[in-house]
């Protein structure tokens, strides 16, 4: 076995292995499926998290056939939209902070999806496949790590929708559906800036400075931490023992756009196409990576990260 597949391998089985310890962990206090009259059956949010990786594997089967990333993103969103409802659906009770976060979710991943979708049909594929999707236990590595991404990425909200226990809506509630829209506007303006920017021809070949990318190199991004950690503050309230393992949603989202697949990669790529631009050089000493400058104006045309 090539040095390469034994990463993958090793890839795979972590990602099954961290996903079950977070089912484990995240099922504590959660209501149950099929139990007796004296209890037992199986924890809602565990469910969650098999059906989040099947998904994926089910996906993989035709992708990996055809050698297609295409609805990879897709899938992805898919599986957001399509466990949250199943929760919502197998609920013993209509709660009224299942229902908020059932909403936020959905919309956050619909969007979303329709956004990188219409991108990746543009532009015909996504060139971090490229070498991966020609091999099987690499590519089913891929989208084994996205089962992970995506029950790491929405534990909050479905420990909070899966928990036994329940809390009357309050200001916790309503601060955190604030900081969630605050997050989800941010973002969705980002995305449809650079949009709007890469469809210009007069663009071609040019990097973004305008708009939200003046005040920050990944404006999108921040968008994207900002609405997660409000899912977290509308699910804190039922929150109990192990299910505070929740708290991994916002971490988890940081650590992997700032460390490992969103940030560093864009940046990289940035650099090898504009590097030697003194245009990019000021654009990112004058601009903060993530973070946004407060009273940041406008900048001349200047380079993207997002890519």
């Amino acid at each position: 076995m090539s040095q390469a597949n034994t990463r993958s391998l090793i890839l795979t089985v972590a990602a099954i292995v961290l996903g079950g310890l977070l089912a484990l962990a995240g099922s504590s206090n959660s209501w149950t499926i099929g139990g007796g009259a004296d209890g037992g059956g199986f924890p809602g949010f565990a469910l969650a998290v098999i059906v989040a990786f099947a998904v994926q594997w089910i996906a993989y089967i035709p992708a990996a056939i055809a050698q297609t990333d295409r609805y990879f993103d897709l899938t992805g969103s898919l599986t957001y939209i399509s466990v949250t409802v199943l929760l919502l659906a197998c609920s013993p009770g209509l709660d009224p902070r299942s229902v908020i976060l059932t909403a936020v979710v959905v919309i956050w991943a619909a969007r979303l999806g329709s956004f990188l979708f219409a991108r990746n049909r543009r532009s015909g594929t996504d060139d971090r496949f490229d070498e991966i999707k020609t091999s099987k236990l690499r590519f089913l590595s891929v989208w084994t790590v996205q089962g992970l991404w995506v029950s790491l990425t929405a534990a909050a909200a479905w420990i909070a929708i899966a928990s036994a226990g329940s809390a009357p809506l309050g200001w916790t509630t309503w601060i955190g559906l604030a900081v969630w829209a605050f997050g989800f506007t941010f973002e969705v303006i980002a995305d449809n800036q650079k949009r709007l920017f890469k469809a210009d021809p007069d663009n071609e070949g040019k990097f973004i400075q305008t708009g939200l990318w003046s005040v920050s190199r990944h404006p999108n991004y921040f968008g994207e931490i900002v609405l997660w950690i409000g899912v977290l503050v509308i699910a804190a309230p039922v929150l109990q023992g192990w299910q505070w393992i929740a708290l991994l949603s916002p971490v988890f989202v940081v650590v992997l756009l700032t460390r490992v697949s969103g940030i560093p990669l864009l940046e990289a790529k940035a650099k090898r196409k504009w590097g030697d631009d003194p245009e990019y050089q000021a654009y990112r000493a004058r601009t903060p990576q993530l973070l946004p400058r407060i009273g940041g104006g406008r900048s001349p045309e200047s380079p993207d990260a997002r890519q």
